[in-house]
């Protein structure tokens, strides 16, 4: 019995590779989980099969950049919004300032050499300005010249001459008669080129003969002062100047009706436009001083000028100021070493006297008609006239002089 097993056994025993075969799908049969839930076994391993590597791990991503975002602007405040807008605004103006005070300085007419006398005296205490009204007809078109009644005459003349003292004795601005009586210096005709010898004339032929050199000469040896700066400015230029500001207002005492410069004012107070106010300087036939109430009138009026040039409204505003200046430089002739600082001292000074820091004088008269050979002039007070000059020259406080009966 144990024999017939036995050979059953042998006879009925799988070869090794069926052996192998069973055994590998006996080993991929599924088995229960101690939860029920069938999983697949591990497969079986001969320690035979060549091993596959594993795949390289994806690189990790960059982070993003992180980007900072701005936090919304608060809405300016109203204080803000007016501070920056004033910035702008003062630096706008600055700007325009600046290029228009180079522009000025540019059309400076320079063409007074002050220092072309041999003779002049020698230097004193203090600034003086010699400021000329001449009656240039230069730019003024043939209409123009009838309508403001400055007639034909060619050439140029003066219908006002003051000297402007600054210093640490205070403001003078001292007016000089155009009829006064004094000697004029020695001088070659530039045009003819005829020497003339010193001789006794009025003061305003020293321009008709030789220009402002002369004139300058002129004023210096008669009344010892050195003349530092020199302006001049033409009847053009005054009425543009006194439109381009506006006009100008002033007050008369009585009425005023002047057929040769064709002035008609009624006692009161009037803002005289440019024709109106030329006519109001030049005019001296109603005025009981005659040329000294000229010169008064040309103060009176100057001073008043210089006020409303120097108001807010047209200073600060470089945009309103231009015309003035530019209205000014069209006729105003200044000397080689004049500025425009130098320009604006000068106007400064002016301003002073008009709000009372200085004083407005005539040089002291003893005779207001004397007769000569080249008719009625104003003859000086000597001793008082010379006096006062050496005030100035030492830059000391002025005494005013008696009026003139």
């Amino acid at each position: 019995m144990n024999d017939r097993l036995d050979g059953w056994a042998a006879a009925n025993r799988p070869s090794g590779r069926a052996w192998e075969i069973s055994t590998a799908q006996t080993q991929s049969i599924p088995a229960s989980t101690t939860q029920g839930v069938p999983t697949r076994p591990a497969p079986y391993r001969t320690g035979q099969e060549t091993s596959t590597p594993a795949p390289a791990p994806a690189p990790t991503p960059a982070p993003a950049p992180t980007v900072r975002r701005r936090a919304p602007k608060e809405p300016l405040s109203r204080r803000r919004r007016i501070v920056r807008l004033a910035i702008v605004a003062v630096s706008a103006l600055l700007l325009a300032s600046g290029s228009a005070y180079v522009w000025a300085d540019t059309q400076l007419n320079r063409e007074v050499d002050l220092g072309r006398s041999p003779d002049r005296p020698p230097a004193g205490k203090g600034t003086n300005y010699l400021i000329v009204g001449s009656d240039s007809r230069d730019g003024l078109s043939e209409r123009a010249r009838k309508n403001l009644r400055t007639g034909s005459a060619e050439g140029r003349r003066t219908d006002s001459m003051m000297v402007l003292h600054t210093g640490s004795g205070g403001t003078t601005m001292l007016s000089l008669p155009r009829d006064s009586w004094v000697t004029i210096p020695g001088f070659v005709r530039p045009e003819t080129g005829r020497r003339y010898n010193p001789s006794r004339n009025k003061l305003n032929a020293a321009y008709s003969m030789g220009g402002a050199d002369l004139l300058v000469a002129a004023i210096e040896r008669n009344t010892g002062l050195r003349i530092d700066h020199y302006a001049e400015i033409g009847f053009s230029g005054f009425v543009d100047v006194v439109d381009a500001v506006g006009g100008v207002r002033m007050c008369v005492d009585r009425n005023i009706k002047d057929p040769k410069s064709g002035l008609d004012l009624q006692k009161g107070c009037h803002t005289l436009d440019g024709a109106k106010a030329l006519a109001f300087v030049r005019q001296r036939k109603q005025e009981a001083n005659g040329d000294l109430g000229r010169t008064r009138n040309q103060q009176k009026f100057l001073a008043a000028l210089a006020d409303k040039a120097a108001t807010p409204g047209v200073l600060a505003n470089p945009f309103a100021a231009f015309p003035t200046v530019r209205a000014g430089l069209d006729t105003l002739i200044v000397d080689k070493d004049m500025g425009l600082p130098d320009l604006m001292s000068l106007f400064d000074a002016v301003k002073g006297v008009t709000s009372g820091n200085g004083e407005q004088l005539n040089v002291p008269v003893s005779n207001p008609n004397l007769r000569t050979s080249k008719g009625s002039a104003v003859q000086w007070n000597v001793a008082q006239a010379r006096r006062l000059f050496d005030q100035l020259r030492n830059d000391q406080p002025v005494t005013p002089a008696p009026p003139t009966p």
